[in-house]
């Protein structure tokens, strides 16, 4: 059974953006890509440029899937389970998220 985490009201995540939170001691990317409740979270960590910065990336839409563009060199990562584009080695992890009475929660 999974732990479920808040992280913050989804009013808080604008939406088309994404905010970081931190679950333990990883950071995580949440992102509520349309004015609906839902969300979706991966690592914040960008495999290639080695930073935290994914939750400021570019949330765009390719055949039919949500993908989030690095600020630093553009990889794309899949929202719903982290698959990298350009290069499938370097994919991260994706966690499962959830919009309860109103409140952003990730599974632990």
């Amino acid at each position: 059974m999974s732990q479920w985490i808040t992280v913050c009201p989804v009013a808080d995540i604008l939406p088309g953006t994404g905010v970081c939170a931190l679950i333990g001691d990883r950071q995580v990317a949440v992102f509520r890509p349309y004015a609906d409740e839902r969300v979706f979270a991966i690592s914040n960590i960008d495999p290639f440029a080695q930073a935290s910065v994914l939750s400021r990336g570019l949330i765009a839409e390719h055949q039919g899937e949500l993908w989030i563009a690095s600020p630093l060199k553009k990889q794309h990562f899949r929202l719903n389970d982290g698959h990298c584009l350009e290069d499938g080695a370097h994919s991260i992890a994706s966690f499962t998220s959830r919009v309860v009475d109103g409140l952003v929660q990730i599974a632990a």
